[in-house]
């Protein structure tokens, strides 16, 4: 537990990505892998991670899971990441890569503590912005917040959002959800409170 616990408090994973479309920075499932693996080796770790495809309410997701081991110390963290019905340009097996690399991404941040949580896509930002313009550009939008749609960077933003613990309330205070949209967060949402 000892060696975990050093390369959580060592390990560092930057930002190198950025979204043009959401406007903003993030780190990729490779990025964290990269800055691990000489932590992992230092502390003569193994990693390894796995995916398994299960089915929710007639959708499929990605659980993976991330496991640590040492001579003495084995440790697992899970996350789950559910797959677009569909995604222009993009073909059935991209499709399943990439939410099986979402999906390994939180259970990488969960097994070394890594907050994405002040992210630029998130709402934290505002609340802490000092400056008053972006603010009253907040409360005048909040009337007009934008509808949350399937198979959209927010869509991906907002499941990623529950997955790492937000409340439901939470995405709702973003965006406008429709019925149906609602009941598969809702799902989502109550999946990771077990």
């Amino acid at each position: 537990m000892d060696s975990l616990i050093k390369i959580q408090s060592e390990l560092k994973a930057p930002k190198n990505q950025f979204n043009k479309f959401g406007n903003y920075s993030y780190r990729s499932c490779e990025d964290i892998l990269e800055a691990a693996k000489p932590l992992l080796k230092k502390q003569n770790m193994l990693l390894t991670i796995n995916d398994q495809i299960i089915e929710v309410g007639g959708r499929v997701y990605v659980k993976a899971t991330v496991t640590v081991k040492s001579k003495d110390f084995e440790h697992s963290v899970t996350a789950m990441a559910r797959e677009p019905e569909s995604r222009k340009g993009i073909d059935e097996s991209q499709i399943t890569g990439a939410t099986s690399s979402y999906a390994r991404k939180y259970a990488l941040n969960g097994m070394f503590c890594i907050d994405d949580t002040k992210d630029s896509d998130t709402k934290e930002p505002v609340k802490e912005t000092p400056k008053a313009e972006p603010k009253k550009e907040q409360e005048t939008s909040e009337d007009d917040k934008k509808w949350l749609n399937k198979n959209t960077p927010q869509w991906d933003n907002a499941v990623e959002h529950l997955n790492q613990g937000y409340s439901i309330e939470d995405v709702y205070a973003i965006y406008k959800v429709n019925k149906a949209n609602r009941e598969e967060l809702e799902q989502i949402a109550n999946l990771n409170k077990k």
